[in-house]
């Protein structure tokens, strides 16, 4: 007796990996140049090539998630083609745990291994006197060799709350899950609609603590070290938060359309894994940048 395969639908060549890997490239260089830019104090082009990234990068995503939801709402996928989306949402998220996990190893050899170095530690002794004199190794570093100086980000206040913020949301999140596996509609909206709201209130509350950074506290990516590991693990963290939101507000209007059901949801489970990891970095976060 012959063995029966499920089909595997292949779909057509798709122009968006290639508009997605230009998008990258620009918020890449850009965002390479805006931070040489800002450093020096200097004005240049990187803001508006990091800018024209993200909006390439919008158009991306706007394109291909209207293409993948076409092709699941025309019934064209399979279980088998459920694994391997289940298992490529997988190594992205793995694959964005290196990347944050390259930010936090440059924190640790930066505060563990290279400022006691520079204190004498070591027997760096001599070391010390020739790069940097009457250098005191202590965490964070609030002045630079060029005179510089800042004042460090507290943990409470605003990092408190939006900690507090992304716990709730990951909370809601969940519930909203339930309520799609019990076919709950009114309570998969409420909640999702709720964890929309606080991914943005987490996202100005951001902002206002970078206002705050600049104008209060002289914190800025002039500041040495510390000011350069805090803006870019917060600031990372920021765009994937960011980028979560969008997600979940794309997933909040395809429910009111009245899209998913209880056996049928991996497009909204795969947002629920990305919102997730994303509160369990800035936990991380939280303790590791502003509290020890």
């Amino acid at each position: 007796m012959q063995q029966e395969y499920e089909k595997y639908y292949v779909p057509a060549q798709s122009p968006w990996p290639i508009v997605g890997a230009v998008a990258l490239f620009l918020i890449a260089v850009g965002a390479g140049n805006f931070v040489i830019e800002a450093t020096r104090g200097e004005s240049g082009y990187g803001g508006y090539i990091l800018l024209a990234g993200f909006v390439v990068l919008m158009v991306m995503l706007v394109g291909w998630f209207k293409n993948q939801i076409d092709e699941s709402m025309a019934g064209l996928y399979s279980d088998q083609l459920g694994r391997s989306y289940r298992q490529g949402m997988s190594w992205f998220i793995f694959s964005e745990v290196m990347f944050f996990a390259a930010f936090f190893g440059a924190l640790y050899y930066a505060r563990f291994i290279s400022v006691p170095w520079l204190g004498g530690a070591s027997n760096n002794a001599m070391t010390n006197e020739v790069l940097w004199p009457a250098f005191e190794a202590m965490w964070p570093l609030l002045s630079t060799p060029g005179g510089i100086s800042t004042q460090e980000m507290s943990a409470l206040g605003l990092p408190t709350i939006n900690t507090i913020i992304l716990l709730i949301s990951s909370v809601t999140l969940h519930f909203a899950h339930v309520g799609l596996e019990q076919n709950k509609r009114k309570q998969l909206t409420v909640m999702l609609g709720v964890t929309i709201l606080l991914g943005i209130g987490f996202l100005f509350l951001q902002v206002e603590e970078y206002v705050h950074a600049y104008r209060d506290l002289g914190l800025t990516l002039q500041s040495g070290i510390y000011g350069n590991t805090f803006f870019m693990l917060t600031g990372f963290h920021g765009m994937h938060v960011t980028l979560g939101t969008i997600i979940l507000i794309v997933m909040f209007f395809r429910v009111l359309k009245g899209h998913f059901t209880p056996h049928n949801h991996f497009a909204f489970q795969a947002g629920s894994w990305y919102w997730h990891f994303v509160d369990v970095v800035w936990v991380m976060l939280y303790l590791f940048v502003y509290v020890l």
